[in-house]
């Protein structure tokens, strides 16, 4: 699954998936742009690591997500883009009745237009070099619900529309387009709630995993950052040139039930 001489945009990936993404994408050869929010020091020395350990070019560039116009900043700023992995994402969980505006606004903005804005910028890209993969990290809320996080799955179903919707508008061309939807991934973030859960529960570690955060995970097991990366290698492949329009489930079985 070599993907030496192509460059893969990761959007939030300074951290967790996004950071896991741009890892493997890297070992299968491809040169990698790292994004997020900041512009810290240590965002740059993420790249500079990349680049050490696996010997592609690597770089970050500060856009805000949030921002439309710096969603399509990005792509211009890269200047080529061969694989777009549209994974910046947040959260917030409350009632729909109680719902802060700004909050809907903020994840609607972030999870979902950012990845319009990001691809149309990059199709033209994909087009006159011949060849392109989209990859949009969805979620398990992409495909079912969950009460409280009104915001999210609106956009993660949104995002899984879109990405049928680019599919087929890309179908004859060397260009897929697919959505990953997750379940819960054991990253640098979940893995600071594990304490807090097992005092909340008076449970031990092992026991808060699998019977409070997986409940809903029948496998009981966190997918992993290099499982997703990994998923995301494949649809870059030969393997996966027909395949395109379609989600991919890395849930432990979670929409299966």
């Amino acid at each position: 699954m070599s993907l030496k001489g192509k460059t893969a945009i990761i959007t939030g990936s300074n951290s967790g998936i996004g950071l896991g993404v741009a890892w493997e994408i890297a070992r299968s050869g491809a040169n990698v742009v790292l994004n997020s929010f900041t512009d810290r020091d240590e965002d740059h020395a993420l790249a500079a690591e990349i680049a050490k350990e696996t010997g592609v070019e690597a770089r970050y560039i500060k856009a805000d997500m949030s921002k439309g116009d710096e969603c399509r900043a990005l792509i211009e700023q890269a200047g080529v883009c061969d694989v777009l992995v549209n994974n910046a994402g947040i959260q917030h969980v409350a009632p729909i009745d109680e719902f802060p505006v700004d909050k809907w606004d903020a994840i609607i903005a972030i999870n979902m237009n950012s990845a319009f804005h990001t691809t149309a910028a990059a199709l033209p890209m994909m087009r006159k070099a011949g060849w392109g993969r989209v990859v949009n990290i969805a979620s398990a809320h992409g495909l079912t619900a969950s009460p409280f996080k009104a915001a999210y799955v609106a956009a993660k179903h949104g995002v899984v529309g879109m990405t049928k919707t680019v599919a087929l508008e890309t179908a004859e061309e060397p260009i897929t387009c697919n959505a990953i939807c997750p379940g819960y991934v054991l990253t640098p973030l979940v893995e600071a709630q594990i304490p807090d859960t097992m005092e909340k529960y008076n449970m031990g570690r092992e026991e808060v995993i699998k019977k409070v955060m997986l409940e809903r995970q029948p496998s009981r097991e966190f997918a992993t950052v290099e499982q997703l990366g990994g998923t995301v290698a494949f649809l870059c492949s030969d393997a996966a040139k027909q395949i395109t329009g379609t989600t991919i489930s890395v849930d432990g079985g979670w929409t299966a039930l």
